[in-house]
């Protein structure tokens, strides 16, 4: 069973105060002993990141493990704990939840079992340790494939064998394209979310990453020598052949766009040919040179007290700030011009222990980068990433294109008359890393609707504090007197979604006389809840997303029992959440083991009557393929999963079409050559019968490629419309 808080007792007896009081000490005295910080357990700090955490789990696991304790009773107890602390920390949403409510906050599954000790020996984290091989998760992989340089990424699963044996010659690849092109890996068993998003249904998948192009898909031999092929034929190179007559054309031509040369002179004779156009590099390996190169570009041009709000009041500009600490960093810092010059990025730097007031106005008190967004020097995002060239120039160019303003306590939005979504948050904090690139794809998209602003409470204390700010990412929307806190994934789609239920709520808050009132003849799932209580909060946004799936088919509300603790009492409410459906004066209590949205929605769909019929052989036969009336028809088979899954599903698109479309479906293992007749070969298979006039249809139908209600019932009207203006045409040219 999930967790549950129970109802908090009203007005106990003296005896029982002291019977409380006794059980209270007990309990506290256990979770003290067997309830440690997920943070300690694992021995790790609050800012680990996702790659820290995982490597501090697998040193845990190799040690304490039960297969390598075979002698020690407590071994299974202790490092189950472990086990959860890690299946907790690596998620972001149950991390912030954690962060935020503690233990009470979670679901009790999870980290209920773990794998074998050779399990993490051999297969746990494949790339955790390389140094040649970048291992990119949700926080930064866009930044990365959007940076400008080309990235040959493997996604990889921890159980695949095919893994594993392709782990070699990918770090050989690694070694042989470094300079050339970026080499990644994506752990899709800690980023799953990410790996569905891109559309991997296999492992390992091997995709080339250029930006502003679709990703190629390598298919052939995983061999060194074909994949190093595979990724050079991507990479685009120019070298001019100079001779007398065009080489001081070719050279003031490039200069003249901002471009120097790096030229190799040969001579029949050997000897040095004599210039004085630039410096001679002294060296034949292309580290010493790459390294010499470097030296000799132009530095960033220096930003003054003086001219910093002049040059920044109209153009873009990605800023460099600095506290006499510019080292091999600043120097790589010098290829950002070339690489933001197609972006229209200008990119400087400001010295701030020479202009310290500039710095101490923008609240910038370390070393930094910030993007100004053209719009004076007071709209500017910091960068919170890695500090590596990849992930500022990612950066940098999200950060123009999106509408998300660095906060500071003279530009807070506490009294402002227009929306804002203010995300809360500390640098160090890898899911708050993850949500900032979220922030800007949801501004693009609410670009005038909303404005959308970060706030560094590391830096603001007394502001975090005033609203009580405990864990990080805290996003909170402040519309005017009104204030809402976030609750959802850390996406786009997220928070998309959130703002949209606070202009079009799909959950009614219930009071008692609501409740009497409208709970009674029509279909209700409603929530009782307590709002201090941590698994109602993680249920909410699950609930909101739930009643999102199924509006217009059954009404979703909300009571809150502290609020209105008699009224829930005599309801019978024991403990919270309390999910509860009423369909038609009677009572149903969920007791599944999960509360995400679509487990919900499967469970109250399927306590609807149901409005498509089963069909036998004789029926498919005479009803579908020999009647007059159009049929949709799911074949599926009693013991998929999948099919379990569509069926309420199905029974929405057979009420959504109801006198447009009859829908049916018939058992492929009570009725498996009536199925093999129509070509069935996997289930759930969807297929439309429609009546074009004729006395017999063919049996395979029209194939529907989807599982989703709304998508399948737009096929159908689609298909009807084009059948109508078929039948039009054609009783035209018979009337012409």
């Amino acid at each position: 069973m999930p967790c549950r808080v129970p109802v908090r007792p009203a007005g106990p007896t003296r005896f029982g105060l002291l019977l409380l009081g006794l059980l209270l000490v007990c309990m506290c005295v256990c979770a003290r002993a067997e309830s440690r910080d997920y943070y300690e357990l694992l021995g790790v700090n609050r800012e680990a990141t996702s790659r820290e955490i995982r490597r501090a789990f697998k040193k845990l696991a190799l040690t304490m493990h039960p297969d390598k304790n075979p002698g020690d009773p407590s071994a299974h107890d202790r490092f189950l704990q472990v086990s959860r602390a890690y299946e907790v920390l690596k998620d972001e949403d149950l991390r912030k939840k954690y962060d935020k409510y503690g233990e009470k906050g979670l679901d009790e599954q999870q980290g209920g079992r773990y794998e074998s000790w050779s399990y993490y020996r051999y297969d746990f984290g494949i790339y955790d340790d390389d140094l040649e091989v970048i291992t990119l998760d949700r926080g930064d992989f866009e930044a990365a494939v959007n940076s400008g340089e080309i990235w040959f990424i493997n996604f990889y699963f921890p159980r695949c064998s095919h893994c594993h044996q392709l782990a070699p010659t990918w770090r050989e690849v690694a070694k042989e394209m470094e300079g050339v092109i970026r080499i990644g890996a994506v752990n899709c068993g800690d980023n799953n979310r990410l790996c569905r998003s891109k559309g991997i249904t296999s492992y390992p998948s091997l995709y080339i990453y250029r930006t502003g192009q679709k990703p190629e898909k390598y298919h052939g031999e995983r061999s060194k020598e074909n994949l190093v092929q595979f990724s050079m034929q991507f990479i685009t190179t120019t070298v001019t052949e100079l001779w007398q007559g065009n080489v001081f054309s070719e050279i003031e031509g490039a200069f003249s766009s901002g471009l120097g040369w790096l030229i190799t002179f040969c001579s029949e004779t050997g000897g040095r040919a004599e210039h004085s156009l630039g410096h001679w590099l002294q060296t034949l390996d292309r580290k010493e040179i790459y390294s010499q190169v470097i030296d000799h570009l132009p530095d960033l041009e220096l930003l003054t007290n003086d001219s910093f709000q002049r040059k920044l009041a109209r153009h873009r500009w990605l800023v460099s700030f600095s506290f006499g600490d510019r080292g091999l960093a600043s120097n790589e810092y010098k290829k950002l011009q070339a690489l933001l010059r197609n972006d229209h990025i200008q990119v400087g730097r400001v010295d701030c222990l020479s202009d310290a007031e500039l710095c101490r106005s923008l609240y910038i008190h370390k070393s930094c980068l910030a993007v100004f967004k053209g719009l004076g020097i007071h709209d500017f995002e910091i960068h919170h990433g890695k500090d590596v060239l990849y992930n500022i120039v990612g950066f940098a160019k999200e950060s123009v294109n999106a509408h998300v303003t660095t906060l500071r306590p003279d530009n807070f939005p506490s009294d402002r008359k227009e929306p804002w979504l203010v995300d809360f948050f500390a640098p160090w904090c890898p899911p708050c890393q993850a949500l900032l690139p979220e922030l800007r794809k949801a501004s693009i998209q609410l670009a005038g609707q909303m404005k959308f602003g970060t706030l560094d409470c590391t830096i603001h204390h007394d502001l975090c504090s005033m609203y009580n700010i405990q864990a990080y990412p805290t996003t909170v929307i402040f519309n005017r007197s009104s204030v809402h806190e976030y609750e959802g994934h850390h996406s786009a789609d997220g928070i998309l979604e959130f703002i949209q239920d606070l202009v079009s709520p799909s959950v009614v808050v219930l009071d008692p006389d609501s409740f009497r009132d409208k709970v009674k003849g029509e279909i209700w799932a409603v929530d009782f809840y307590a709002p201090w209580c941590g698994p109602c909060q993680a249920l909410m946004p699950e609930w909101r997303r739930m009643a999102r799936l199924i509006s217009g088919q059954i009404l979703v509300g909300s009571v809150d029992c502290q609020r209105f603790q008699p009224f829930c009492q005599s309801q019978g409410v024991r403990s919270y959440p309390e999910i509860r459906l009423y369909p038609h004066n009677t009572r149903q209590s969920y007791n599944g083991w999960h509360r995400d949205a679509q487990s919900l929605k499967l469970w109250v769909l399927s306590s609807l009557p149901r409005v498509s019929v089963d069909l036998t052989p004789e029926s498919y036969r005479s009803l579908v393929l020999s009647g007059r009336e159009h049929w949709v028809v799911d074949f599926y088979a009693p013991w998929c999963g999948p099919c379990q899954h569509f069926a309420p599903e199905f029974e929405v698109l057979a009420r959504m079409v109801k006198g447009e479309v009859r829908a049916g479906k018939v058992d492929c293992q009570a009725h498996y050559q009536t199925c093999q007749s129509a070509g069935v070969t996997a289930y759930p298979t969807v297929r439309f019968y429609p009546y074009i006039g004729t006395t017999k249809r063919h049996q395979s139908g029209e194939y529907v490629n989807s599982r989703d209600a709304h998508v399948i019932a737009d096929v159908l009207r689609q298909r009807l419309e084009q059948l109508s203006k078929q039948s039009h045409s054609k009783l035209k040219v018979t009337t012409g």
